[in-house]
């Protein structure tokens, strides 16, 4: 992955470079979940499981049957370059199977830096229905997103010096992301309001905290297979033979 300026969010609680930043790798192997084979449940008719999202209590979305059998949870940064190839690689497959009402998915931003954390906020930013389509979007411009912020140095510089409600949307402007977010559904407004909402960073900060303390995550992607941390999995080729072993 390119390199870019990380600056820091003093003044913020939780989102100071305090937090403790997973590299974009993974882990050694732990356990294998297993499971007798799950029965496909029909979705409600008139819709598809893939496109019936729901926020759980942790605020996140969840797509799918509430009530699957299975529960795959991915744990995936927007700045982190296998997270981006698994996007690639596995969304479409991983829907499909959404479709059998077997498994239910849940995608939750694990914050790596403040270029992550401002495309998160932007992610959320049209709600549930669009946050997986939109963060689709947002990982296939990841190359085109660095390419932005390279030599972008001193403006990362100013950002430090600005009040912290006003530093998501200084950094989001550096890095193209405003205008990417306008181009596929999100106002200027909406924009605005998200990127200026420090409650809603910190929470996902606590996320990432909640997440070392439970799961010791070690890497992006990671994923949890009925709550279990499955590691040593960083690629579709690798967990599918893992959802085979949990039900599938």
């Amino acid at each position: 992955m390119k390199a870019y300026p990380r600056p820091a969010l003093a003044g913020i609680a939780l989102i100071a470079l305090s937090l403790t930043l997973a590299a974009c790798s993974k882990s050694e192997e732990g356990a294998k979940p297993s499971g007798e084979p799950i029965a496909a449940v029909a979705a409600p008719a008139g819709t598809s499981w893939s496109e019936t999202i729901a926020e759980t209590p942790e605020g996140y979305y969840l797509m799918g049957n509430p009530n699957a059998k299975l529960k795959l949870v991915e744990y995936g940064s927007y700045t982190c370059s296998h997270c981006r190839d698994f996007a690639a690689e596995a969304s479409e497959e991983i829907k499909k199977i959404v479709d059998t009402g077997k498994m239910s998915f849940e995608f939750r931003t694990y914050v790596r830096d403040p270029i992550d954390l401002t495309t998160a906020l932007l992610a959320r930013c049209g709600g549930k229905d669009i946050y997986y389509p939109l963060s689709e979007q947002f990982f296939a411009n990841q190359a085109a997103m660095f390419e932005k912020v390279q030599g972008q140095e001193a403006a990362f510089k100013n950002v430090e010096q600005l009040p912290p409600a006003q530093r998501f949307g200084a950094i989001a402007q550096i890095a193209g992301l405003v205008e990417y977010a306008q181009q596929r559904g999100i106002s200027a407004d909406q924009a605005k309001q998200c990127l200026t909402d420090t409650a809603a960073a910190e929470k996902l900060a606590k996320g990432v905290e909640a997440a070392n303390s439970q799961y010791q995550i070690q890497g992006t992607p990671s994923f949890l297979i009925n709550g279990v941390l499955v590691d040593n999995v960083a690629n579709w080729a690798l967990l599918q033979p893992k959802l085979k072993q949990a039900g599938l």
